[in-house]
């Protein structure tokens, strides 16, 4: 397969098309074409990508008055099932990525908090929480806005009723681009997701992130990424926004459904193809913004 473009990403894309399972890119300026689209429209169960989607409901909503993002909510482990009737379901704190959120159990915490938490630290709990308020519709409504063809946020995390029902969360690495695109247009006051003050909070909100095991290690160090990456055994993404001190902003996602992805400390196959291909963009990142696309969906 020959493959015209950008050299470092046309030659990572071999190694993508490559890898077993279900491999999907896209990577580019914040306003597009693609440099590099592999398999980019492909659903992939979203693990805690879903996050980013929530962080933008709960942001729009608390600038729309719709919620108090410092209103003290109270803390517990006790939610409804996305299934009518369902039993109310709890989440194990053992496959959770922070204890401080456990630690407020039967205490209050603000929305604003709670936010943080689940993306800095991945925390599940806290997601479930914030989700409790923001409610599925507008989290799809936050989807919607930024043209998602293929995502879609069905169900809380741990919500093993709705597992069986079929209810899923889904998400396609050009969905995730453009969530990730649009925050940070809106930063800079190019965009309709939300006020630029807003989409600069939840900016600074995914820059804090502490897990950097995948799209991160492929970059120089202290070189400033707004991401959210995800993971459960057989799945491992990544998405976010580079800001290089030398050339445009770019995003990166890479979803990877395969046999290399463990759900363990982040040091397998999956995390080293994805830092590869933020190895590889970062090497172009001159050139991202004009670009044209490299591979194309099903090759």
């Amino acid at each position: 397969m020959s493959i015209i473009g950008p050299p470092r990403l046309a030659e990572i894309a071999t190694q993508v098309f490559a890898a077993p399972g279900t491999v999907s890119v896209w990577c580019g300026s914040l306003t597009g074409p693609a440099a590099l689209s592999v398999r980019a429209e492909e659903p992939h169960y979203a693990a805690s990508t879903m996050k980013a989607a929530i962080l933008a409901a709960l942001y729009r909503a608390g600038a729309s008055g719709e919620l108090d993002l410092g209103a003290e909510v109270p803390v517990h482990n006790d939610f409804e099932s996305a299934v009518g009737g369902a039993a109310r379901f709890g989440l194990r704190q053992s496959y959770d990525q922070d204890d401080d959120v456990w630690a407020r159990i039967g205490q209050t915490a603000t929305l604003r908090w709670l936010a943080t938490h689940m993306i800095v630290r991945s925390s599940n709990l806290a997601t479930n929480l914030v989700l409790e308020h923001v409610g599925r519709g507008r989290v799809n409504e936050a989807w919607n806005l930024v043209g998602a063809t293929g995502s879609v946020l069905g169900r809380g995390i741990e919500d093993s009723a709705a597992r069986s029902a079929g209810i899923t969360n889904l998400v396609t690495a050009a969905d995730l681009a453009a969530l990730f695109a649009a925050i940070a247009r809106g930063a800079a006051g190019a965009d309709a997701l939300a006020a630029p003050d807003v989409c600069t909070s939840m900016l600074e909100i995914l820059l804090a992130q502490e897990h950097r095991e995948d799209l991160a290690t492929g970059l120089p160090p202290g070189t400033r990424i707004a991401h959210k990456n995800g993971w459960v055994d057989g799945v491992r993404h990544g998405a976010g926004v580079v800001f290089p001190d030398d050339a445009p902003p770019y995003v990166i996602v890479v979803c990877a459904t395969t046999e290399w992805a463990h759900d363990e400390a982040g040091n397998d196959e999956a995390c080293r193809l994805i830092a590869a291909v933020s190895a590889a963009a970062w090497a172009d990142r001159h050139s991202l913004g004009s670009a044209g696309q490299l591979g194309s969906a099903g090759q």
